[in-house]
């Protein structure tokens, strides 16, 4: 098996499982416990806090453990729409491109008064600051804007972003789920007043993640229940999957110079390779973007048809995000960087992590050609294009 949806789910380093296992049946006290085999619970959760922080450049205080990206975006913004509303200001700016779960937790928030301005993200599906800043009103209570996107990898300019709403006032959010592990990130540095992660997308357990909050910004639980996490959110603690984020965390960001190295150079490869096919298109910014990330269209081709056929080759790929993959609507990420529907249809994502080989890329850069030139031959549309009854698009 090759397996190239990074993006959706990691596979679990070894390491990191060595270091969970001794909490599900030695050391399996419940860390809110007085007793000293609580406690030792206790003790471990705290040091992973540390580490999650300094691979952040935070403070430990500054953590809150969540069950993943998911939990983690909806606290923050839920958290920044009832501050803003207590002060009457119920304006917040986001993007067109961002993860579901901000805007659906977006929607809601407008169903309930909530006015939301989401900018532009252009072909190059990158947010500009000045699109931005004319956007900002006195009112304006939030700006949440994901670090790096989960489709087509592009990076935001997360510094100016924070630069600006620290000197407006203005909170800012960013959902760092894709980001974290695989780029540089010091949030202070940054200007970032909240920000969201998942173990899963770095090699950690599934269920798992965090939500940074600088000191000084108000945050409500998200779950009620116990005096967990400080009462920001209840629940008792996972202290193996605890663990298992930080080390991997750990091991991410000590190896990180060296797996982007490696994993440039792979995708730069297939890019390279697999856009020699006519009528295909990188979708995103071809430098400012993640090192692991390959997301292609190609004209005259479903996408479901191309993934299937990778599927019985043995290669695991994605059209665009696990949490829309049941949907027939095509990607509203690459609708909002311009690409029509019909071509929408026919992304293909590849998202690599520091196990793929370049001879797993080689074969992978053999069969896709072959497959899209299956499909096209099959295809009513692709027909009329070749004899110009269509213009192409691509």
């Amino acid at each position: 098996m090759i397996y190239l949806d990074n993006a959706g789910t990691t596979r679990v380093d070894d390491a990191v499982l060595k270091a969970m296992l001794p909490y599900f049946c030695e050391n399996y006290g419940n860390a809110s416990s007085l007793y000293s085999f609580g406690q030792m619970a206790r003790e471990v959760v705290e040091t992973s806090r540390e580490k999650v922080a300094k691979c952040l450049g935070a403070d430990a205080s500054e953590i809150i453990f969540t069950s993943g990206g998911s939990e983690s975006d909806n606290q923050a913004i839920a958290s920044c729409a009832r501050f803003g509303a207590l002060k009457n200001k119920k304006h917040i700016i986001s993007s067109a491109f961002e993860h579901h779960a901000v805007l659906h937790a977006l929607n809601k928030l407008e169903k309930e008064g909530f006015e939301v301005t989401y900018l532009p993200v252009y072909s190059n599906g990158i947010v500009k600051v000045e699109d931005l800043k004319k956007a900002i009103r006195p009112d304006t209570c939030l700006v949440t804007i994901m670090f790096a996107n989960n489709e087509i990898g592009t990076i935001q300019p997360i510094e100016q972003i924070g630069k600006i709403c620290r000197e407006k006032g203005i909170i800012f959010h960013t959902d760092a789920v894709q980001a974290v592990g695989h780029v540089e990130i010091d949030v202070k540095k940054m200007n970032i007043d909240m920000l969201s992660l998942s173990a899963h997308k770095f090699h950690g357990p599934k269920g798992i993640g965090a939500l940074y909050v600088r000191k000084g910004v108000p945050i409500f639980p998200l779950i009620e229940g116990g005096a967990q996490e400080k009462n920001k959110r209840a629940g008792t603690e996972s202290v193996a999957n605890i663990v298992g984020l930080a080390t991997a965390l750990e091991l991410a960001c000590k190896d990180m110079k060296k797996t982007n190295e490696k994993l440039t150079k792979l995708r730069d490869k297939l890019i390279a390779e697999l856009t020699k096919i006519p009528h295909s298109a990188l979708n995103g910014d071809a430098v400012n973007r993640l090192s692991n990330n390959v997301n292609l269209c190609f004209e005259g081709v479903e996408g479901e048809s191309l993934l299937l056929s990778l599927d019985d080759l043995g290669i695991c790929a994605s059209s665009g995000s696990a949490c829309t993959s049941g949907s027939l609507d095509p990607s509203h990420v690459l609708l909002a960087i311009g690409r029509p529907h019909e071509v929408a249809h026919g992304s293909l994502r590849l998202t690599l992590s520091k196990y793929n080989t370049a001879k797993e890329i080689d074969e992978v850069i053999k069969a896709v050609p072959k497959i899209v030139e299956y499909y096209r031959n099959m295809s009513p549309v692709w027909d009329e294009l070749k004899k110009g009854e269509r213009k192409h698009v691509i």
